[in-house]
């Protein structure tokens, strides 16, 4: 991501109040729950205004939560006294090995962070990912491609883990709309 993009996303977060939404956990999260760890450290990827993140505290977890937009990260850091919040781009961010037993991340897609998450989880660790798919394309021709996922290849990239729960297909949003991702909770492989 770019200083471009920081910018575009503080803009969003100060003066679109659909974002206002972001402030709270992700349905596939909370439908997920029984995977999260009953404690330990997780990274939250993208967090935005620290839905996912507040949830993970309630939960007894450490969090770290990383975002290019400053707007995002202050607002969920007054929010969440508890939360070790950052402002960085995640393609210059260092995320320590073997440090967290669950990773978040939610409609952000950077491919090579996958390797990333591996190396950062401890065995047996959980990841959460949804993001967009190319079905997108019907609803708004002008999407970056880039940012979608083919069909499976969430499902592909991770078919060496433990898949938990997969799914791909057409999900209602918080505002009501419906759009296309692709839902995913693996657990790394126990390497002993």
């Amino acid at each position: 991501m770019s200083y471009k993009d920081a910018l575009r996303w503080d803009a969003r977060y100060l003066n679109d109040e659909r974002y206002a939404t972001f402030s709270r956990p992700r349905p596939f999260l909370v439908e997920n729950k029984r995977f999260l760890p009953r404690g330990g450290w997780a990274l939250d990827a993208a967090m935005g205004l620290g839905g996912n993140a507040e949830y993970l505290l309630k939960r007894s977890l450490h969090v770290v939560g990383v975002d290019i937009s400053s707007v995002a990260v202050r607002q969920a850091k007054a929010r969440l006294p508890g939360l070790m919040a950052v402002i960085a781009d995640l393609s210059h961010f260092y995320i320590p090995p073997h440090s967290f037993d669950a990773i978040l991340n939610f409609y952000f897609l950077q491919r090579e962070l996958w390797p990333l998450y591996r190396n950062a989880l401890r065995p047996g660790g959980v990841l959460f990912i949804e993001t967009l798919t190319q079905e997108m394309l019907h609803v708004h021709p002008d999407t970056d491609p880039a940012y979608l996922l083919a069909p499976d290849e969430l499902r592909q990239a991770f078919a060496d883990w433990e898949i938990l729960v997969y799914r791909e297909g057409w999900e209602k949003s918080r505002g009501g709309r419906s759009h296309p991702v692709a839902s995913l909770v693996a657990r790394i492989p126990d390497s002993s």
